[in-house]
């Protein structure tokens, strides 16, 4: 039995369809749908699992070991808003929780895989290296930041990621993220902005070292880190802290441009200027080292953000949009 908490998220929900793919659907989903109106319950349409158990009833069942069999806990579930204002929320949801869940896994001897952030990083200064005699050094910006680092501190010392794995998502972006509202990536909101009004909005730099547009991130397509997840349900011997990204920085012109192209179009692209309360937190470069993911024996190749894009503005966005020039419709995979 393999549980995904947040298996009607973003990441979550895109890994459930990836074990699916693997043939596997002895699966239990951890989350919370919330409105209808939000959807979110869409992203579970379609796909194959065992069982759905509320994410406030979760922890309890574990303690009282009402669920057995438990092979794995991929743990996804967590409030990932950068601007989460209520930071004892966010202990309580990405740091205590965790802390339940890691416990579990340690006494019943289950493979722990479990979503960190970039977040983590900070403004890049001490750099994006996942060695993990760097976790004191970083500083993040935002609580959302800090809750992922504080479990990270709390998993090494514990000796959790003797065991489990901690995985630093970079910036990701592909089908199921529509729920996400302002947190959706990029390539989402371009979509959108060239379907209302034609253009792209990007922000302005304020540094002179950088060019408007020329800020520089690691996108990487989410399949590519459902790819990632399975190779390590496969290897419980890989175990510490990793980076998820694609090892090369693209700048949001290049995914403007992506997007633009992928919908037959020429890119016009508006530069605005960055709101004033984001300034002092924003980061002008990331772009995750993969050397260690690499060692433990990950080879495939990263989907480059021209076909990433392509396929998720085509295959998804696009399937049945008015904006899509070629006339191809896709249905939903």
């Amino acid at each position: 039995m393999v549980i995904i908490t947040g298996g009607a998220g973003f990441i979550g929900s895109a890994m459930l369809w990836e074990l699916n793919r693997n043939g596997e659907e002895n699966i239990i989903i951890v989350d919370d749908l919330g409105s209808t109106t939000t959807g979110q319950w869409r992203n579970l349409s379609g796909l194959r699992f065992a069982d759905f158990i509320a994410k406030n009833l979760f922890p309890d069942l574990l303690e009282r070991g009402a669920l057995e069999g438990i092979s794995a806990i991929i743990h996804m579930g967590a409030n990932s808003s950068t601007t989460e204002t209520d930071a004892d929320h966010l202990l309580s949801n990405n740091f205590g929780y965790s802390k339940k869940i890691a416990a579990y896994c340690m006494a019943h001897d289950a493979r722990l895989i479990y979503a960190s952030s970039a977040a983590t990083y900070g403004d890049g200064q001490n750099g994006y290296s996942d060695n993990i005699d760097g976790v004191d050094t970083l500083r993040p910006l935002n609580m959302y930041g800090y809750s992922k680092q504080l479990f990270d501190r709390w998993a090494l010392k514990h000796g959790v990621l003797d065991k489990a794995s901690g995985l630093k998502f970079f910036n990701v972006y592909g089908p199921n993220e529509y729920h996400k509202d302002d947190m959706t990536s990029v390539v989402f909101k371009a979509f959108h902005q060239i379907g209302e009004k034609g253009t792209v909005q990007l922000f302005q730099s304020h540094r002179p070292d950088y060019l408007d547009g020329e800020q520089l991130r690691d996108f990487i397509y989410v399949r590519d880190c459902t790819s990632i997840m399975a190779w390590m349900l496969e290897k419980p011997e890989v175990s510490g802290l990793f980076n998820v990204g694609t090892g090369t920085a693209r700048s949001f012109k290049d995914l403007a441009t992506a997007t633009f192209s992928a919908l037959g179009r020429q890119p016009e692209i508006n530069y605005i200027p960055m709101p004033e309360t984001l300034r002092d937190k924003y980061q002008y470069y990331t772009c995750a080292e993969m050397a260690k993911l690499h060692s433990a024996g990950y080879n495939k190749t990263f989907t480059s953000l021209e076909k990433g894009v392509k396929e998720y503005v085509q295959h998804y966005l696009a399937a049945s949009n008015p904006y899509l020039d070629n006339g191809k419709k896709t249905s939903h995979a």
